[in-house]
This record gives C-alpha cells, structure tokens and sequence, in this order.
C-alpha cells in the first residue's frame, strides 16, 4: 500500500457541517491541530476523502484544501510539534 503525506485544512462557515468534516477527516489523521490534519492516504483514500467533503460543505462559503507534502523535503517543527510520521497501522472506528 502506497501512502503519501497529505496536509488537509478547512474553513467551514456552519458549526454543523465543520462537525461533520472534523469527524469524518479525524478518521484518516495522524496528527492536526483544529482545522489543519496530517494524514498519510492512498490514492483512494484522497479520492474518498475528496468525495464525501464535497458532499459535506457548502462549495458557495466553505473551502478544503488537500496538499500533498513532498516526502523527500524535510519537515521542521517547532515547540512541541511532532514530526509525521507514517503509523504502521490505522483505525477506522
């Protein structure tokens, strides 16, 4: 299986649909913060999680965005923050 890096960031404008996207998205993360999720997906995970956002929000005031993150760059933290890391498994519960 063949996972990348992805950063996943929202601005959802109803507490409602934010809810929704927040629970769904938590599903595939390995770490975030808020609005802002690291998660290492598949090409079908990217396509699932595309898929059902867009069925979530509302495309007139809320905004997704799905980056991936070039593995071979290195990622720097600060504070606290924990580098990602690929999990050697995942729980979808």
């Amino acid at each position: 299986m063949n996972r990348r890096l992805y950063i996943v960031a929202y601005d959802i404008c109803n507490s409602r649909r934010l809810n929704r996207a927040r629970y769904f998205i938590k599903n595939y993360s390995t770490g975030g913060q808020k609005s802002v999720f690291e998660c290492f997906l598949t090409e079908n995970q990217v396509n699932n999680i595309m898929l059902t956002l867009s069925n979530i929000i509302d495309n007139n005031v809320d905004r997704v965005h799905i980056v991936v993150v070039d593995g071979r760059g290195n990622s720097h933290t600060l504070g606290i923050a924990i580098k990602p890391q690929d999990p050697d498994f995942f729980y979808f519960g």
